[in-house]
Order: structure tokens, then sequence, then C-alpha cells
């Protein structure tokens, strides 16, 4: 039996279910072809049950936060795009412990425990992604990173059993983690973190989204830091002075605001994103000896 048609008939009546769903209208970057079937999910419950479909059928599933760190390809993606984002992003606070589901905003995150008087999260406010995938990232900014606030994570494995990791089970990397390497469904994560003084925690927060705006550029969509920080260097600094500030194919382009960032200045493709990276991963490479990671993750 055809896939689409059993999924329909199976999860179709209590799911928002979207058929050749543009992955442009679901990325901070706005690149993307069709996605086969893109879900939202709205109860934990279907998420075992999706992936068990995914299983008997083979059909290729993706998961997906805010689309805030992807570059899908021009062509799409095959299978099931599953999206953890609104509404399922409940938070719940007791003392000073936050359990968040996946799909919750990391900068409502933040401002959540503002208004509670907890601090320990202000360097999330202004990182645009999911819960969900910042922690499966180890998502940072401004001399925070969410190991430092991760207590534990329950997520799905690919067989659709539902698993609990602590903090040191999760293996925290510098933008990575375990559960990226298992390829685990993240459903919520619990944070610890310490009461504080909610005006400076506000005006930290407001610090913070000050110099973003200053040195980011915002005003543009991207999916942020296009590569990750070389040890002992920083991506934008090397990519400066290799001579590609404002270096641009199609409307892809490197910021010159900051040359950490690729742009997209109108109509940018995944295919003048990818070219223009490894044109600037060569020419870092030619002058400072460095080789450069994509930080951005690549869907086709």
């Amino acid at each position: 039996m055809d896939w689409k048609k059993a999924f329909g008939r199976e999860f179709a009546a209590h799911t928002q279910v979207l058929w050749q769903e543009e992955l442009s209208k679901h990325t901070t970057f706005h690149i993307g072809g069709a996605a086969d079937c893109f879900v939202y999910v709205s109860e934990q419950e279907d998420i075992p049950k999706i992936l068990k479909f995914c299983r008997e059928y083979q059909v290729p599933l993706h998961l997906m936060g805010n689309g805030s760190n992807l570059l899908v390809d021009d062509a799409g993606v095959e299978g099931i795009v599953l999206c953890m984002a609104e509404p399922f992003s409940g938070i719940q606070v007791e003392g000073t412990r936050m359990t968040v589901q996946a799909g919750a905003l990391m900068g409502k995150v933040a401002l959540k425990a503002c208004d509670e008087g907890l601090t320990g999260l202000e360097f999330a406010a202004g990182i645009p992604g999911s819960i969900g995938g910042g922690v499966i990232m180890n998502a940072g900014a401004y001399g925070g990173e969410m190991k430092d606030v991760v207590t534990s994570v329950e997520a799905y494995d690919r067989d659709g059993r539902l698993l609990t990791l602590s903090g040191e089970e999760l293996c925290f990397t510098y933008r990575g983690s375990a559960m990226k390497e298992r390829g685990l469904y993240v459903v919520s994560v619990t944070m610890e973190l310490t009461h504080g003084d909610r005006a400076q925690i506000k005006f930290r927060m407001a610090d913070l989204a000050k110099r973003r705006r200053e040195k980011q550029p915002l005003e543009y969509p991207s999916a942020g830091s296009t590569f990750k920080r070389p040890t002992g260097y920083y991506a934008g600094q090397l990519i400066q002075e290799a001579g590609f500030s404002g270096y641009q194919i199609g409307d892809a382009c490197v910021s010159e605001k900051h040359c950490g960032f690729v742009i997209n200045k109108g109509k940018a493709t995944c295919s003048q994103v990818r070219l223009l990276m490894e044109k600037v991963i060569q020419g870092v490479e030619e002058k400072s000896g460095v080789t450069l990671e994509p930080e951005v993750v690549y869907w086709g």
C-alpha cells in the first residue's frame, strides 16, 4: 500500500498533516523545497506511533524545531518532516527547575525564566531555535551553553522507546551531543537554574539583545552562525581576513556586518548557499590553513 494513503488514513483525522509543504516557509533561511509530508506534533503519544509507521513502511523521517539552523535542498526532502513547534511547547516551573516541551522557543523559555526570577538562561534569549533543537546541538552564545543548565532529557529512540538521559549521559560537546550522534527525538528538557534578581536578569537579556542587533545581520534571513568556531580562532574574522566580506553568489551573501553569517538577500537558493560555503572554506584554508566546519545542518 502507498505509504501516503496509509499515513493519511491513520493520522490525518487528529494530527495536522500538510502534503508537499514548502520547507522555505518553515526555516529561518527561507530556503528549501517541499517535503512529501509535514506533520505538526500536538500530542506526545503520536510520536512513537509515527516512528513505528516509518519503520514499517520504510519512510525517511526528519525532525524539525524552529528551522533555525537548517539549510534544505532546493529539491526538498523525501518522507515525513515531524515538526516540534506550537502547540508542543509547554513550560512547567517547580522552584528552580524548569521542564520544557521540545517545541518551545528558546527565547520564550528564557523570558519565562526571567519572569520567575531564575537566572542561567539569559544567553538563550536571542537564539531563535526550539529548546529541543537547542539541546541536541548544545546551543550557546555569549559564554553560556545548554550543557550548563540541562539536567535530563526525555527522548525517543528510532524504535519508539522513551528514554530518560541524565546530563552526563548526554555527553555534550561543542555544538553537539550524544542525542545528535544517536539520532534521538527529544520530547522534553529539564533544566536546573538558580534564583536571581529579576531586574538584573532583564538588564542582562536586554544588553545581549542590543549586542546582537549591533553585531549580527538580524535584518536578513539566515541560519545563524554558518560555521563552527575553530579552536583558537573566530570564523568570522578568518572569513574577513580571507577577503570574503560581502562575497555574493546570487542572493546568497557573506554578511558585511558579521562575516560568520551567510544571509539570504532575497531569493537565495540552497545550491547558491552551498557553493558560497565551499568557496569560503577553500579560501580560508588557503589563507590561514584553518579548515572551517559548517554549523548549519544540511538536508538533501
